[in-house]
């Protein structure tokens, strides 16, 4: 059968910027097997899997190895879709997701998702870790979902080539990278994931929910204005209020048709 399928740059307002996630609409949840044969077949960082409701949609989210219980880019992205393409007369969603009820709406022609905050605990800093990075760290935190790293510039963090393999052999699925902004942003990061067959992922949004809390500790602010130091490089506007994120960003269609898959 045939269904919409959408790619679309997410947290950026340039074509080829910002990070890819591919879209598509499905009547319903096929077998997570299909699920994630589709997401191979696509080969980008994560594919979103939309189903409609009787008043708002079920996602999930796949990379080309395995599903992820949050995925901000590729949340974005479904906004877009439902906004701009199925549902013109809405200017909010809500996606019941593994993560629980994630509200997205439309503000000043960007969108604002509303995520849950990921607390970190400060554990030293492991020789491990200094190895796999080819860097020194300041500090290391760790949550249940990554670990977060602090380097001494954003210089570092952007120079920084790291041993993926050893990445991939730590006990939590990713490894953010931060260090205090520069170029009039408050701070700058990457992120590394290779065990869920992502090595660098361009612009996180769900590893924001981890960042946001922790400068917000570190400067006082809950306000921030962040960039992801990737090849392709986005913008993430962040706020944290209470145990919840909003993470603000725009995004570009640059794909639309019709997949044929056999449900």
């Amino acid at each position: 059968m045939q269904v919409p399928f959408f790619q679309i740059d997410a947290f950026t307002t340039n074509r080829f910027k910002g990070n890819p996630a591919a879209v598509m609409v499905l009547p319903s949840f096929p077998s997570d097997t299909v699920l994630q044969t589709i997401a191979a077949e696509n080969n980008l960082a994560e594919t979103a899997f939309l189903v409609p409701g009787e008043k708002d949609y079920r996602l999930r989210w796949f990379t080309p190895a395995v599903e992820v219980p949050l995925c901000g880019h590729a949340t974005l992205a479904s906004a877009a879709v439902v906004m701009e393409r199925l549902d013109l007369e809405r200017d909010t969603v809500a996606f019941s997701t593994a993560s629980g009820l994630l509200k997205v709406w439309r503000k000043d022609g960007r969108y604002v998702l509303d995520f849950p905050s990921r607390q970190s605990e400060e554990i030293g800093i492991p020789a491990a870790m200094t190895s796999a990075l080819n860097a020194t760290p300041v500090e290391v935190y760790s949550s249940q979902y990554n670990y977060l790293v602090l380097l001494d510039s954003a210089k570092a963090v952007r120079e920084l080539k790291p041993d993926f393999a050893a990445i991939a052999g730590f006990d939590r699925p990713g490894v953010i990278v931060t260090a205090q902004g520069d170029e009039g942003f408050d701070f700058v990061s990457r992120y590394f994931a290779p065990s869920k067959g992502v090595q660098e992922d361009p612009v996180t949004g769900a590893a924001h929910c981890m960042l946001a809390p922790y400068w917000a500790a570190k400067t006082g602010k809950s306000a921030f204005r962040a960039y992801q130091a990737s090849q392709r490089g986005g913008e993430v506007t962040c706020r944290l209020s209470g145990d919840r994120v909003e993470l603000e960003g725009s995004c570009v269609f640059f794909i639309e048709g019709h997949a044929e898959i056999e449900l």
